[in-house]
């Protein structure tokens, strides 16, 4: 790879999982502020109307949006016992079948997001209380399995250097 398109990919990389890191802050925030504006106004006999589907969609947005961040800081649970004990050729083997691997899911389930959120455009789907469409909430899915998955071959191409 050319080093100013590799520059270029790890900028590009870098950014889309700092922009997605920040969608889930919001994302929390709306989660907490939803549930505190709630539980409050229990206190004067009410709720928030649709709460349930604001913090549904919200928290499918938020664990969505969090898994490019997650996989470029490697901060998803794994078992090094074994891999510990291999030597420095088999770690290299291992790392690199597995982002492989990981490309390929993300890759799998952003298409898979992708359908499914055009049968519920298709279908009309719209949250339960609220009513609002939600066929988008799919693709904000799909957009973070892609950016995973850049995230990876990113790793895979250039393992020592580091995004976050």
């Amino acid at each position: 790879m050319h080093a100013r398109t590799a520059e270029a990919f790890t900028t590009l990389v870098r950014w889309l999982v700092l922009v997605l890191s920040v969608v889930s802050g919001v994302g929390v925030l709306v989660m907490m502020a939803t549930t505190c504006a709630s539980v409050g106004l229990r206190l004067f006999g009410t709720t928030v109307g649709g709460a349930l589907d604001i913090l549904r969609i919200s928290s499918a947005v938020t664990i969505a949006c969090a898994l490019p961040y997650t996989t470029a800081a490697k901060g998803h649970v794994s078992i090094e016992y074994f891999f510990l004990k291999l030597p420095r050729v088999g770690k290299a083997v291992v790392e690199a079948i597995t982002r492989l691997l990981g490309v390929a899911l993300f890759v799998f389930l952003s298409w898979q997001c992708l359908r499914y959120g055009l049968s519920m455009l298709r279908n009309g789907r719209v949250s339960l209380t609220l009513e609002i469409p939600i066929f988008w909430v799919p693709w904000v899915i799909a957009f973070s399995c892609g950016a995973a998955a850049l995230v990876l071959l990113h790793n895979l191409l250039r393992p020592r250097q580091e995004i976050v």
